[in-house]
């Protein structure tokens, strides 16, 4: 497996989603009183400060002026709106059904804008593990006893979704002009500064924790920096479509680490839920043998 093969654009995409995962188990150790807006702000501004630091050393920006800064700016956009669809829809439709529509959604919203604008082929095993991941999803959210399903919370989750798959579109086109580092921390600074104003939200005491700030590294480092670095690579290599339903590990991930970490229960639902996502990824990953044509 070379560096630039799709395989190693499938593991780096797979990578970057199991450290996505870890977000939730992270929030779990940090002081009570946190601002969920305030943390996906952070988050944005520690690992986007990070990536432009490195991206600097590096020396991968070249010149301003190669740079399409209309897709740059569309692109950050679409990360900010992300994060702003994703907590309001919790917020309206509860964590169980806004989580499952936005995550479930974007392998679909992403297909589709792959195929309409990159002419991307959606071959039969796309179809079989988008189908089976996002089932393995609605079993893994869905497992509550009550579930409010809000109309305004779930346009707002499939808004989620849809600008999760957009951000995917968008920084596709700018990987291929661009050194992977420099866009992300372009892409990534840019959302932070359209969330800006939540961190006029943060509590200094709060803030100035141990565990706040532990946290908050994790968050903005590993679950930012690094996952976007290795997402970016992934993507490079990659069709948009194959990239999204890869990132639905991340629920898979989390509810892991939820059972071995924070001692959660796993049910049969969630189980399942967790086979499913496996068996999804599994079909993209493992390339089936082609069978010997008789004479």
């Amino acid at each position: 497996m070379t560096p630039s093969s799709p395989k190693a654009g499938i593991f780096f995409v797979l990578a970057a989603a199991i450290l996505w995962g870890t977000t939730g188990t992270a929030q779990a150790f940090a002081p009570p009183g946190y601002d969920p807006k305030v943390i996906g702000a952070t988050r944005l501004l520690v690992g986007g400060m990070a990536l432009l630091a490195l991206a600097a050393w590096q020396r991968e920006f070249g010149r301003w002026r190669d740079w399409n800064w209309g897709i740059v700016a569309l692109t950050a956009l679409f990360t900010a709106s992300y994060q702003l669809c994703f907590f309001a829809a919790v917020d309206a439709t509860g964590v169980a059904a806004g989580t499952v529509v936005a995550i479930g959604s974007s392998p679909v919203f992403g297909g589709l804008l792959g195929r309409i604008f990159r002419g991307e082929h959606l071959h039969g095993r796309w179809w079989a593990a988008t189908a089976l991941a996002v089932c393995g999803c609605c079993l893994l959210g869905l497992n509550r006893a009550a579930v409010v399903m809000n109309p305004w919370g779930v346009l707002l989750a499939i808004g989620a979704g849809a600008s999760y798959a957009a951000y995917t579109l968008s920084l596709k086109g700018l990987l291929a002009r661009h050194p992977p580092t420099a866009v992300m921390a372009l892409v990534a600074c840019g959302g932070a500064l359209l969330l800006a104003p939540a961190l006029l939200r943060i509590d200094p005491v709060w803030l100035m924790q141990w565990r706040s700030v532990a946290v908050i590294l994790h968050l903005g480092l590993a679950s930012m920096a690094l996952s976007y670095f290795f997402f970016a690579r992934g993507l490079r290599l990659l069709p948009v479509s194959t990239a999204v339903t890869l990132t639905l590990a991340e629920p898979m991930t989390a509810t892991i680490l939820g059972l071995a970490v924070l001692g959660e229960f796993l049910c049969g639902q969630s189980l399942a839920g967790v086979a499913l996502i496996f068996a999804g990824l599994l079909i993209l990953i493992v390339r089936l043998p082609k069978r010997n044509k008789t004479l």
